[in-house]
């Protein structure tokens, strides 16, 4: 059964044809420029309204897992660095998170779980493969942001991140980020500094509609999500995709991102 992607614009299922060598070719010139691409109308509008209607009701307080706190960009500990240095800055996120398990049969699981698209994300990166995750938690995640909150400065764990946004906010919820702050060689934390104290000149942001599958090298890039404007909560699941097989996410991980253990 094919997911609910405009195929006929994004022919993920025919690998070998023109339209797909030509887009993979596309996504990796887009991602040596800007690393990042975007593909807009990726997710049906008739899926998009059913997923909303699924799990909008879900995220609040009582039904998702409120993950709100104080951290610094590396969401861990940097014994490497001194208390109180300013790549160390703390900030704050807000945002309702509902786990792989909760959202299972829906569109996006349809769509994360769907060999096809792993492969071409790959094509794009250059892996031999990519691998869904089997952790019941972390292999997929829907996500909201109601008025006032957002997903602040942070480095995601692995090399490249795919979201896909399933709805716009009014305003604000803009997806701010700064390319190459760091390398896997150099951590340039002097780099990280200046971008917590809002003097690095390389920030870029944009808006995205309802549907757009974005990817970029969530790794090294450093990126958040700026606060929502008005009644329209921003939602987005995010996918998550490795270059071997079996990762899972650690007890204390778990705990950190989602409440609970399993």
């Amino acid at each position: 059964m094919l997911p609910p992607i405009d195929l006929d614009r994004y022919p993920l299922h025919l690998p070998e044809s023109t339209a797909c060598k030509a887009l993979v070719a596309q996504c990796k010139a887009d991602l040596a420029r800007d690393g990042m691409f975007n593909l807009e109308g990726f997710m049906l509008p008739e899926a998009i309204a059913r997923t909303v209607a699924e799990t909008s009701p879900r995220l609040n307080a009582r039904q998702a897992f409120t993950h709100a706190r104080r951290h610094n960009i590396y969401f861990k500990p940097m014994p490497d660095l001194p208390a109180g240095h300013p790549a160390l800055k703390e900030v704050e996120t807000r945002n309702y998170t509902l786990c792989a398990d909760q959202c299972e049969g829906t569109p996006v699981d349809d769509i994360y779980s769907w060999q096809p698209l792993a492969d071409f994300l790959a094509c794009t990166m250059d892996h031999d493969a990519l691998y869904p995750m089997p952790d019941p938690l972390a292999r997929f995640n829907v996500m909201g942001y109601p008025e006032g909150w957002g997903l602040n400065w942070h480095f995601d764990r692995s090399q490249f991140t795919t979201t896909l946004l399933l709805q716009a906010p009014l305003e604000g919820g803009e997806f701010i980020y700064r390319s190459e702050l760091r390398t896997d060689d150099d951590p340039n934390y002097d780099g990280v500094a200046k971008l917590l104290n809002g003097d690095d000149p390389e920030v870029k942001s944009f808006r995205a509609e309802a549907g757009t599958l974005n990817v970029f090298k969530g790794k090294n890039t450093a990126h958040r999500v700026a606060p929502v404007i008005g009644q329209v909560p921003r939602i987005v699941t995010v996918f998550t995709y490795y270059d071997r097989p079996g990762v899972m996410f650690t007890k204390e991980e778990r705990m950190g991102f989602y409440g609970r253990e399993a």
